[in-house]
């Protein structure tokens, strides 16, 4: 118990926890996506079951260091597990994102077929749950590195995973009343689907740079919003 007296180890944690918040971004953009898509009053249920599901996984993960470091190892020409999760959630991502994005251009829903809620409801689950694995490859990776004390990297993945508990429902909101963003969203998901892919073979892009142009699209989005707004006043006070 004395680790919980050394500043050290609320460095360490404090670092941890907003660095997992960080790699969460695109874990929250994609739950805010997903969960759009079951009706309005399962929503918040579908984003707390998946999420809660994704933290028993990500500390089953982390109670298994032994067996989850071994997934780096390469098996055949320096490729690894690892590299082989990337690669699939990376073509996963770029999939879903192209097919949402092909749906809202061509509008194609058949509003003749429906899906039992349940069935619904347990797909968004099941996708929460297989992308947060994806993402938390690099997560519980960045914690190996920072710290030793496994309390420490629980006690973070929790804080993070509560972090997107509550701002995944704000963000689903305003993706719901603004449909441009969501395409802005869809799009900044393929680029972390080939950002995945490239990191499974090897190639490091620095995330800094990812974030960077989802920040700067998306404060560009914003001036449009605000100027379309400021158009159509100007358009009923000329009626």
């Amino acid at each position: 118990m004395e680790i919980f007296f050394q500043l050290e180890t609320y460095v360490a944690l404090f670092t941890l926890t907003i660095i997992e918040i960080i790699l969460g971004i695109d874990n929250i953009i994609f739950i805010s996506i997903v969960t759009n898509k079951v009706e309005k009053e399962s929503r918040h249920k579908a984003r707390v079951t998946g999420l809660l599901l994704a933290l028993v996984l990500r500390i089953i993960m982390l109670l298994g260091l032994t067996w989850f470091i071994g997934l780096t190892k390469p098996i055949f020409m320096n490729f690894s597990i690892k590299d082989l999760i990337l690669l699939l959630g990376g073509g996963f991502l770029i999939f879903k994102s192209v097919l949402e994005i092909s749906h809202k251009i061509n509008g194609n829903f058949d509003e003749s077929i429906s899906v039992s809620k349940s069935v619904s409801f347990k797909s968004v689950i099941w996708q929460i749950v297989a992308v947060d694995f994806v993402f938390s490859v690099d997560s519980i990776l960045t914690a190996i590195g920072l710290t030793e004390i496994l309390l420490v990297m629980v006690i973070a993945v929790v804080i993070s995973i509560l972090f997107m508990i509550f701002y995944s429902s704000k963000i689903s909101d305003i993706i719901d009343r603004y449909p441009s963003l969501e395409i802005l969203a869809l799009c900044f998901l393929i680029l972390i689907g080939f950002t995945l892919i490239l990191e499974a073979a090897h190639i490091d892009i620095p995330k800094g740079f990812i974030y960077f142009s989802l920040f700067f699209t998306l404060g560009v989005e914003l001036v449009n919003i605000k100027f379309r707004r400021v158009s159509l006043k100007r358009i009923k006070i000329k009626k």
